[in-house]
């Protein structure tokens, strides 16, 4: 299929998850969509943080640098002993620097060639709640020329795996309700259940709970800087790890030395437009898939009228009849059933889309069939939250289920196939009555250094239209890389779209204004 011919393999990064606990759709989405991720930072001053950008002063000029030159201490990494790993220590609240601590675990491939080195790439992993350091255990999907003069560099930002994970109880997470609400008592029985959750993992989590929005990766970035010894950062970073890299470009714009911004997540949006938007693009995804199929006669359900099949698998599902092959203790939920929706699309992977949906339909099951997608109750004692970095960072609060009921119709009216986007719409729930520190404003970039924003037209979770937006936020000195085809992060994609971005990184050479890559 042309959309999953690539020019180069692409980082490993998973890319925007919130609502995942820890379960199995994580590796799934891996397999299905190897999209590069990356946040990388570079810094200025601390004392006086942008309007908008947290919600703690930050005291002092040199605070990152300061706990930055206390440096990291390297050594093989037990896990994969060709890549090396660390820890930084970092104030829990960043204006408190000398007050409680949380260890940030980071993880690096040195460049190949020591001789052409520039510097460091400092990427980050989407989510949020993913892994930067198991990225970086992975090959890497940068290029060659990438790999031969910068340190690939990431981490586990705060709050999440080895960086002191937003964790929970499994027994109080799994009493959470429906994610779709239908009536007051619904909008109900949710604000009850976050108050337990919350209180719940903050005692388990400590103080750092209330502390892992953006803007504190973002100062978190430019302390990494300094242990680094770069006096500016080169910056990679998709989906869910833009929003950092935004936060950093408001907090530290004089540290930019070049940062590309790949599949952006737009934090202007309020809840409904930022729903709306989600449900527009997973819908366009699904039609694309569904014009594949009429075309290309490698779909199973080529000849068939995909769009009835998907509306019948839907409304089986609302009636709780339909069951994932091999899975007969649980249905699956309408909700959950959405969510191939977005997991096959980011890819995209309709060879398998179409699979699957035929399998559940009463076809042949494919030997590669994955396992049901979206949520379900965590095993063991503990469950991962990380859902709640979501939280901290935009305002999606409700008044009540009739403004829930608001945005939902909007997402209807614009998604008829798809109804909304399962991913935002079913963590809105959960970040009812969560204090929020960064909360969603109109970007402001003072820097000099030349920034590189990419999309795809038919990305089905951080819309096109998101990222064009953070570009004229961002100013003059931002440039939009656009890619004509389909999918989830660009890096990689095509050479066009590669060179372009390796320049950039390498000899800060941007692209033309309205640059645009064919689909190959």
């Amino acid at each position: 299929m042309a959309a999953d011919r690539r020019a180069r393999a692409r980082p490993v990064v998973p890319v925007w998850r919130p609502g995942l606990p820890i379960d199995d759709w994580r590796s799934v989405r891996r397999s299905l969509s190897t999209l590069a991720t990356g946040l990388v930072v570079t810094a200025a001053l601390l004392s006086a943080p942008m309007a908008g950008v947290g919600n703690a002063a930050v005291a002092g000029k040199g605070v990152t640098d300061a706990v930055g030159k206390r440096g990291i201490t390297w050594k093989p990494c037990e896990e994969e002993p060709t890549v090396e790993c660390g820890k930084l220590t970092v104030p829990i609240d960043w204006s408190k620097p000398d007050g409680p601590t949380v260890d940030l675990t980071l993880a690096r491939r040195k460049a190949t060639d020591p001789s052409a080195r520039i510097g460091s790439l400092l990427t980050n992993p989407g989510g949020p709640g993913n892994s930067g350091v198991n990225d970086i255990f992975r090959p890497s999907g940068f290029s060659e020329d990438v790999q031969r003069r910068f340190d690939i560099v990431s981490y586990d930002p705060r709050g999440v795996a080895r960086s002191g994970a937003v964790t929970c109880s499994a027994s109080v997470y799994n009493k959470i309700p429906y994610e779709v609400m239908t009536s007051q008592a619904d909008y109900d029985k949710w604000i009850a259940f976050n108050e337990e959750l919350r209180a719940d993992c903050r005692k388990l989590t400590g103080p750092l709970y209330d502390h892992i929005d953006s803007a504190n990766v973002a100062r978190d970035m430019d302390a990494i800087r300094a242990a680094l010894g770069d006096d500016k950062l080169t910056s990679y970073g998709v989906s869910y790890g833009t929003l950092a890299q935004q936060m950093y470009a408001e907090l530290f714009p004089k540290r930019v030395r070049a940062m590309v911004l790949d599949s952006n997540m737009d934090h202007s949006l309020d809840a409904k437009a930022f729903q709306v938007s989600e449900a527009a693009a997973v819908q366009d995804g699904f039609d694309e898939f569904v014009a594949w199929c009429e075309r290309d006669t490698e779909c199973v359900l080529h000849g068939r009228d995909v769009r009835a099949l998907w509306k019948g698998l839907l409304e089986k599902a609302d009636r709780g009849e339909l069951y994932w092959p091999g899975v007969t203790d649980r249905p699956v939920s309408a909700h959950n059933l959405l969510w191939l929706g977005v997991v096959m699309n980011e890819g995209p992977d309709w060879p398998m889309e179409a699979k699957v949906l035929r399998a559940l339909n009463g076809g042949p099951v494919p030997d590669d069939m994955p396992g049901p997608p979206g949520n379900g109750p965590v095993g063991g004692e503990f469950a991962e939250f990380p859902t709640a970095i979501l939280c901290e960072d935009y305002n999606l609060e409700l008044r009540n289920y009739k403004a829930y009921a608001d945005v939902m119709r909007g997402a209807n009216a614009v998604a008829p196939d798809m109804r909304y986007n399962p991913m935002p719409m079913g963590d809105m729930p959960r970040c009812q009555g969560h204090p929020v520190n960064n909360p969603q404003h109109e970007l402001r970039y003072t820097g000099s250094a030349p920034l590189l924003v990419g999309a795809s037209r038919h990305d089905p979770s951080t819309p096109y239209a998101w990222s064009a937006n953070v570009a004229r936020q961002l100013g003059s000195k931002a440039t939009l890389l656009t890619f004509e085809g389909w999918g989830h992060g660009v890096y990689g994609r095509t050479e066009c779209l590669t060179t372009a971005m390796d320049n950039y990184l390498i000899s800060l050479k941007v692209p033309a204004k309205g640059t645009r890559c064919p689909a190959e």
